[in-house]
């Protein structure tokens, strides 16, 4: 199907995930586009429909009036965004992508692990904060386990694995990683990235002003992991390192990628 829409355009989004699996075609409206064009074409849908869930609400927005906004057909917006949402999987991609950058450059210099971890928190807080408003399809998004749509799933593994890396960062560019076990510190990025989604579960049902409970949260459970990682290291707590590696290994690593939906039939088209 051409790219047929009108109107003005934007820049393109920020470019693919890196990591493997990252130029995979994958359903939903997660194939990247093909040409300029058609990326700036994307891109203006996305930031069209975030815009407007931010004023109207993402129960109140619809497709047409996404594809209206941004100057293309509905049949333009379906072709790039299978439904409304897989918009939201649109802006996790965007947001992941987003936080990296802004994280890895208020890291710049930094070399304490524990200084490093809640600059990586405060950060995704602070990228994400606009959105609060219609955070709550995030969780209905991620909490059902057979979504595609889920941030464990094998479809969001591009936005997945951008967010490791970024964690394997804070890790490498510390004044910790050398002295930490080697297997063990393979490991230590997803369970970062873990620790975000506990973070943004939390962050999900914040109610305070500018989510002061959620950076509260991330200000004192920082120094915890920090210290609980920091101690791995000593030879008392290698029994425990091994046996934890065993169940990260065994029971959580093996869920990631698992929770593809089988697919339905093809949203309507008449909002």
């Amino acid at each position: 199907m051409e790219d047929n829409s009108s109107g003005t355009t934007t820049g393109p989004t920020p470019g693919p995930a890196t990591g493997a699996g990252a130029a995979e075609e994958l359903p939903g409206g997660r194939a990247r586009p093909k040409t300029g064009k058609s990326e700036q074409t994307r891109a203006l849908i996305l930031e069209t429909a975030m815009r407007l869930f931010r004023e109207r609400g993402y129960d109140k927005t619809t497709m047409r009036a996404i594809a209206q906004e941004a100057g293309v057909s509905v049949g333009n917006a379906y072709y790039y965004f299978e439904s409304k949402e897989f918009l939201i999987q649109g802006f996790y991609d965007r947001m992941t992508y987003a936080h990296a950058l802004d994280a890895t450059a208020r890291m710049a210099g930094e070399r304490d692990f524990d200084a490093r971890l809640r600059i990586a928190l405060d950060s995704w807080l602070d990228c994400a904060a606009d959105y609060h408003g219609f955070a709550a399809q995030f969780f209905r998004t991620a909490a059902d386990p057979d979504s595609s749509l889920s941030p464990f799933s094998r479809e969001s593994h591009p936005a997945r694995a951008t967010a490791v890396d970024l964690f394997r960062d804070v890790l490498t560019g510390s004044d910790l990683a050398p002295k930490l076990d080697a297997e063990l510190a393979e490991l230590l990025p997803d369970l970062l990235w873990l620790h975000l989604m506990v973070v943004v579960l939390y962050w999900v049902f914040d109610r305070t002003p500018d989510t002061a409970r959620t950076r509260e949260f991330v200000r004192r459970s920082t120094p915890l992991v920090a210290k609980l990682i920091s101690l791995s290291r000593y030879r008392v707590f290698r029994p425990m390192v091994r046996d934890a590696k065993g169940l990260i290994q065994d029971f959580i690593l093996p869920t990631f990628g698992r929770t593809t939906a089988a697919r339905g039939p093809a949203p309507s088209r008449r909002d």
